[in-house]
């Protein structure tokens, strides 16, 4: 019996060579596992059940063919071929009740001598029994079987589970020959000591700094100070433990081994001397290690040794298995040259683990197969890719460590095989051989912590469908950022120290930069990058002087997002030398408090087509420099305290977007003056104080979209049902009583809002409305719905919540596009309809929702 101490240390010594094992080596592994059970099991059934059972070929029925005798001898006078069912008889005969010496005397000499009295009287007496006399006992079929079991059974049968226990622990050997070889596997098993303890080693970076600095005292300050400075993390990566990509340099904080990562909260401290001599003493393994190994390609060598050797032996194996698997049958012919003490010349036999056996052979060449097509793809492996030289480009390039050594042959194929298992592996070993100085610490440390694995993780798709980075409070800007070279939106945030290397000429996609309280610096061909390519720029800033020189030189930006403190004083910094080259600027996004449009903005854009102002409460006063606009087509001023509708914007004759959100305007009586904006199509007079809609609308005939939800509208005047091309009406959220009858002239509406209102009869010319998409009649007091609602044949959204509704009509269901998703209503009410309507409006039709808004 096993004790448990001896099977703990079993199982942790089975893993010890694990990260040395490439997956065809660990299939192969299994594969030779499930050959060596069918060998067992071959074996096994072999010992316990395989036999034969053999019958005599009766010479005397092929006479009986040509003369057929009396009916006493009718049992031999015919002979059929031996099917499963006569042989089956046959062994029940053979097993007959034994007869006397005498008898079987006179049963050896009845060919020779004729019958006599005595027999004839025996043959009446067993005239009634059944089957075919063989004069045969147990005893001489017992001998005959043991007999043919040696002579009529091929070889092939008899040894076929021992010849493949043979070749299984052959092959079990070669897979695993060379981690027991004594002369690679002392340096086989040094490389995975020293991989352990790299990886065991919460103190790897600074361990590595000290070094590397030989202990310097001047050294020694610079990372003091280095390590004093503040660090910034990123609030992001807190939220979860980081995956397998964890940097391969890490902070003293930083705890990991080489199967799970964890973090920790960074703690900075100096190495002390117990540290820093551990530290020295696995550089200096390391070193010797290398020293040792890299002189030599024994251990390739043996490998590729071992898997050419696997490859014969499988070829080897398929060629003579496939000559012998038709030699396992069920039935055998056997001719025991004994007929002298039988009586009989020929036998029939079955073999009874025929059967079996052929399948197990069946599966063991499947399984050789399979392992065959393993063997060739690791020779291809071998001979396809250069093993014996292994460059840490890639690790030189993510990681900013450009002392890493190539390495060769011995060392080289290592590093590979540790890739096989996980490429993690061979790049944290490629920071010990990087002389690491101490005043690239903090980058390095930054660069390793945030690796391009790490950042692709935080890599998200924002609501526009563009693959978004966003970096916050982090110490600089990671060199790998710069490899997201797919990257469509960058936001940093809080980075002090930010620096956009040339690196970003690679990130091709890159039109969206965010710079939220972020001076980031930028290197001269990084500019010339960002000049020609970035079409959108957003920055946030506590005061003027922290937006970038470098943002008013941006010849090719579209869209420019500013956020921050711009008020009268400030807005001298902006001047028109500064705005200048922005020359292909679209759209102006100012989110402030301002007191007046700044003039050198409307000056220095003239092809500005979209102006967003978002006053945060502050009063716009000063609109003037809005008629030198001419080009602007999309026009908000939200939340800027406006109380009228400012006149200059009657002077923007492109204007086809007006946007006034969020202000104190109470009448529109100058929305006459909208009468000479010809490509006015929308208009968004929304959470404002509005009592009234003049009649004087109706002079504005192009528009299509009126908003005036969240105002103090008590009427709807007629005067709106006249605007023929108005597609979308929005009066939610206000104190109307009645929908005029005049709502049947908008035959182009498809989305109509009036939420939150008090209505309590719907007209019936709402449904003459065809082209009604979007239906929103929540929160009113609607008692009833008239059965006029099925003529909504386009209708998709239907909301009907918080009324005074008892029942729902049942022609719903003949609103072909309505589904009980678009159904905004209480439970019960949605009960109340007949259930051939309910399976209607559960149908899903995957039409998308749109309402309008």
């Amino acid at each position: 019996m096993f004790t448990l101490a001896e099977v703990a240390s079993l199982s942790d010594i089975q893993p010890t060579y694990r990260i040395l094992k490439p997956w065809w080596d660990v299939f192969m592994d299994y594969l030779a596992v499930v050959m060596l059970m069918v060998a067992i099991f071959a074996g096994t059934m072999q010992l316990t059940k395989d036999q034969v059972v053999c019958l005599p070929v009766l010479q005397s029925t092929v006479n009986s063919r040509v003369q057929p005798d009396t009916a006493g001898k009718a049992d031999f006078t015919t002979v059929e071929t031996t099917t499963g069912q006569e042989e089956a008889s046959m062994r029940t005969v053979s097993f007959a009740p034994t007869v006397t010496p005498d008898i079987l005397l006179s049963r050896a000499t009845s060919s020779q001598y004729p019958p006599t009295e005595s027999d004839q009287e025996l043959k009446k007496e067993q005239k009634d029994s059944s089957g075919r006399k063989t004069n045969l006992d147990f005893q001489q079929y017992v001998f005959i079987n043991q007999m043919c079991y040696h002579l009529a059974l091929p070889w092939y049968s008899k040894y076929f589970p021992y010849l493949v226990l043979i070749h299984t622990i052959i092959l079990i050997v070669s897979s695993n020959f060379w981690f027991k070889y004594p002369k690679t596997c002392s340096k086989i098993e040094h490389f995975v000591s020293i991989l352990g303890k790299c990886f065991e080693s919460p103190w790897t970076t600074k361990a590595l700094s000290e070094t590397a600095c030989e202990d310097s005292e001047e050294n020694k300050q610079r990372l003091t100070g280095a390590q004093s400075l503040p660090k910034y993390v990123s609030t992001s990566s807190d939220e979860g433990s980081p995956s397998a990509s964890t940097p391969m340099i890490t902070k003293s904080g930083f705890k990991f081994s080489a199967d799970k990562p964890m973090i920790e909260i960074p703690s900075v401290t100096i190495l002390d001397k117990k540290d820093g001599e551990q530290a020295k003493a696995l550089f200096e393994k390391v070193r010797k290690f290398r020293a040792h190994v890299e002189d030599s390609d024994l251990i390739y060598k043996l490998y590729v040794g071992q898997t050419v050797i696997k490859t014969v032996k499988f070829i080897f194996i398929l060629c003579y298995t496939a000559n012998f698997v038709n030699t396992i049958s069920f039935e055998h012919i056997c001719n025991p040259k004994v007929e002298h003490l039988i009586g009989y010349t020929q036998f029939e036999c079955t073999h009874n683990m025929a059967y079996m056996l052929k399948k197990l052979l069946i599966s063991y060449i499947s399984l050789i197969c399979v392992y065959g097509f393993i063997c060739l793809y690791t020779l291809f492996w071998l001979f396809r890719i250069p093993l014996k030289e292994y460059s840490f480009e890639k690790v030189r390039e993510e990681s900013s460590f450009s002392d890493i050594p190539d390495v060769k042959n011995d060392f080289a194929f290592l590093l590979h095989m540790v890739d096989q298992y996980d490429q993690l592996y061979s790049k944290r070993f490629g920071v010990f051989l990087s002389e690491v100085s101490e005043n690239k610490l903090r980058g390095i440390s930054l660069n390793h912590e945030w690796t391009y694995e790490k950042l692709r993780q935080h890599v998200s798709r924002n609501a526009q469908d563009k693959q978004e980075l966003h970096l916050f409070m982090l110490s600089g800007v990671p060199d790998a950022v710069f490899d997201l070279t797919d990257l469509d939106v960058l936001k940093l945030e809080l980075i002090p120290e930010a620096k956009i290397t040339a690196k970003i000429s690679q990130m091709t996609n890159l039109q969206e930069l965010h710079l939220y309280h972020c001076p980031a610096k930028v290197e001269q061909t990084a500019f010339s990058f960002l000049r020609d390519h970035l079409r959108c720029l957003h920055v946030k800033f506590t005061d003027v002087a922290e937006i970038p020189a470098w943002v008013y030189l941006l010849k090719t930006l579209r869209e420019l997002y500013l956020i921050g403190n711009l008020n009268s004083e400030n807005n001298k910094m902006i001047g028109l030398e500064s705005l200048r080259e922005l020359r292909h600027l679209k759209i102006l996004h100012v989110k402030s408090n301002l007191t007046k449009i700044p003039p050198n903005i409307t000056d220095v854009a003239p092809h500005l087509t979209k102006l967003v102002i978002h006053n945060d409460g502050t009063k716009l006063v000063v609109l003037n420099s809005l008629k030198k606009m001419t080009n602007v087509a999309e026009l908000e001023l939200q939340n800027c305290e406006l109380e009228r509708i400012p006149h200059a914007i009657f002077s923007l004759s492109n204007l086809q977007e007006l946007d006034l959100k969020s202000n104190s305007i109470r009448t529109i009586e100058e929305i006459i003056s909208f009468q000479h904006l010809k490509r006015l199509t929308c208009l968004k007079l929304w959470h404002n104080k509005i009592v009234s809609i003049p009649s004087s609308i109706t002079h504005i005939k192009n528009l299509e979209s009126l908003y005036l939800s969240n105002n103090k509208l008590e009427t709807l005047p007629a005067a709106v049902f006249s605007l023929q091309k108005l597609r979308c009406l929005d009066v939610s959220y206000n104190s109307i009583a009645v929908i005029p009858v005049e709502i049947g002239l908008l035959q182009n509406l498809q989305h109509f809002h009036i939420t939150g209102n008090k209505v309590d009869i719907l007209p019936k010319q709402l449904f003459k409305c065809v082209k009604l998409r979007t239906l929103s009649l929540g929160q009113n007091c609607i008692t009833s719905i008239p059965d006029k609602v099925s003529q909504l044949l386009q209708l998709t959204y239907l909301e009907l919540k918080g009324n005074c509704l008892d029942r729902l009509p049942a022609t719903l269901g003949q609103c072909q596009l309505l589904r009980k998703s678009g159904l905004v209503v209480e439970d019960h009410l949605f009960d109340t309809l007949p259930s051939e309507v309910k399976e209607v409006l559960n149908q899903d039709t995957g039409i998308p929702f749109a309402n309008g808004i």
